[in-house]
């Protein structure tokens, strides 16, 4: 799909990339204990007995964490492991008050499945690549040590241990920062579809480790590094090129490159070294003796899948089976929140590609002026179904629309209530339309006679005068009948 390549000093590299996504996992509580996950919650408010490894204290997982797990390995048509089991993953830092994770490395509960990609997204033609996707497991996060409370200790927030996550793994199958950009975005919004994870990078709820390495063509892998904890798609794409950038200028002078973990600084744009990388024997896995494998059984497995929504590119399909362009219905399906939106609006019986045409250039347009969510719109589905019927019958031009469409958004009024109270009413009065117009034309003797002298460009102002006599109110397709007779 991609020919992207990067120039070096001594010639071109490809690049290799794979990501690893941990998203949080949507539920109401954490992966092995009842204790909430509210996020900006007060510092170790949320911890269990479980989470703070209090002696004694046993795991047993969350069952809603496993269904949305399951749910998001449906939904890329990845296999689903009836048996799984979990290991621990032994390391010791302040944030892990159990001196370990427990984790899944041996038998996931996904295994693999693949994510659809275009780079071009206003072209229906353009080229779709695969992305494979290795795995999925779940896991525990760890809590989070705060450096900025006092001058000379760190204190630990346990809210986040014990937090279910989903890790997902892709194959090293991306080969520019556009390509991981592509992915990242579709993978957010299938999970954002099935509700198994809201996605809110800012918040932490999902983050990427990003392994990237570079190779002359046709050769052999190159060394990886990981990039961990990237929490935009934004970031990601930066840290990609920056770290392609540096993996070449160490290989074209000699160097090697090692195979460690860095963290990406936003500010300053650039990676740096945070340790070196280390292999999963390191972390001497075992299997977790307090937990027994989880074994599905088909009921659950049905019902997980019939629990499944309309995913984003079946939604686009269908959009652009009832006339919409396809670059329409991908900005109407990017977001679940626009995509319910508009689902709610065809639901009226408004004409789609009336609806689409006006969703994603008014309504969209007017959210972005006002910085409001299509969830915090101040006009609803039925009043953007109420507006637009008025522009379908001929009550409303689309200028007056337009003016209609502001004083709803100001005072939430419905269209035809700000239709009578204004009197905006659209006139086909032909009588009434052709007393304007005989006036415009005496009021533009020099203008009419360079018309009639051929100046067929000037029809336009003749229509443009009359539709300001009338305030915006007249028919236009009226209008410009009327004016050809009257000009002829």
């Amino acid at each position: 799909m991609s020919n992207y390549r990067v120039q070096g000093a001594t010639g071109e590299w490809e690049v290799v990339i794979g990501l690893e996504v941990h998203a949080q996992v949507t539920s109401n509580a954490k992966l092995f204990s009842g204790a909430a996950t509210a996020f900006g919650a007060e510092p170790n408010t949320q911890v269990s007995l479980v989470d703070a490894a209090m002696p004694g204290m046993l795991p047993v997982p969350n069952m809603e964490c496993i269904r949305q797990a399951v749910r998001t390995g449906m939904a890329i048509d990845a296999q689903i492991n009836r048996w799984s089991r979990f290991d621990r993953k032994n390391y010791f830092y302040a944030d892990l008050p159990q001196g370990y994770q427990i984790s899944q490395l041996y038998h996931p509960l996904v295994g693999e499945g693949a994510i659809e990609i275009s780079l071009d997204e206003k072209d229906p033609d353009a080229e779709v690549k695969r992305i494979g996707v290795e795995r999925i497991h779940v896991e525990q996060d760890a809590g989070k040590l705060m450096h900025d409370q006092h001058p000379t200790r760190s204190y630990v927030d346990l809210n986040r241990s014990g937090v279910a996550l989903m890790e997902i793994v892709s194959r090293p199958d991306m080969a520019s920062p556009a390509e991981a950009g592509a992915y990242l975005r579709k993978l957010r919004a299938i999970l954002r579809y099935v509700g198994s994870c809201d996605g809110n990078m800012e918040e932490g709820s999902m983050r990427a480790d990003v392994n990237v390495s570079v190779r002359r063509a046709g050769e052999p892998l190159g060394t990886r590094t990981e990039t961990k904890n990237v929490n935009s798609v934004r970031f990601v794409m930066a840290a990609i090129d920056y770290e392609v950038k540096r993996q070449i200028d160490v290989l074209e002078e000699g160097g090697t490159i090692v195979q460690e973990t860095r963290l990406f600084d936003p500010d300053k744009g650039v990676t740096r070294s945070m340790r070196s990388k280390e292999d999963a024997h390191d972390y001497r896995y075992f299997p977790d003796p307090d937990l027994p494998p989880l074994e599905l059984d088909e009921a659950f497995l049905d019902a997980c899948r019939a629990s499944l929504p309309e995913l984003p590119d079946a939604k686009r399909k269908r959009y652009e089976g009832l006339g919409i362009s396809a670059y329409a219905a991908n900005v109407l399906t990017a977001e679940v929140e626009a995509a319910r939106w508009f689902d709610a609006l065809l639901e009226t019986g408004t004409k789609p590609v009336a609806a689409a045409n006006w969703v994603t250039s008014e309504l969209f347009g007017a959210l972005n002026r006002l910085g409001r969510s299509i969830e915090d719109s101040p006009v609803s589905p039925e009043q953007a179904a109420e507006l637009l019927a008025l522009v379908a019958d001929g009550t409303l031009s689309g200028s007056l629309a337009k003016q209609v469409f502001e004083i709803m958004l100001e005072t939430g009024d419905g269209a035809a209530k700000v239709v009578e109270d204004r009197g905006l009413k659209q006139t086909s009065d032909t009588g009434a339309i052709e007393a304007v117009i005989a006036e415009v034309i005496a009021k533009n003797p020099k203008q009419y006679e360079q018309y009639k002298g051929g100046k067929d460009a000037l029809f336009g102002f003749f229509v443009g005068q009359t539709m300001k006599a009338m305030g915006g109110k007249a028919n236009p397709a009226v209008v410009n009948d009327l004016l050809k007779k009257a000009l002829a």
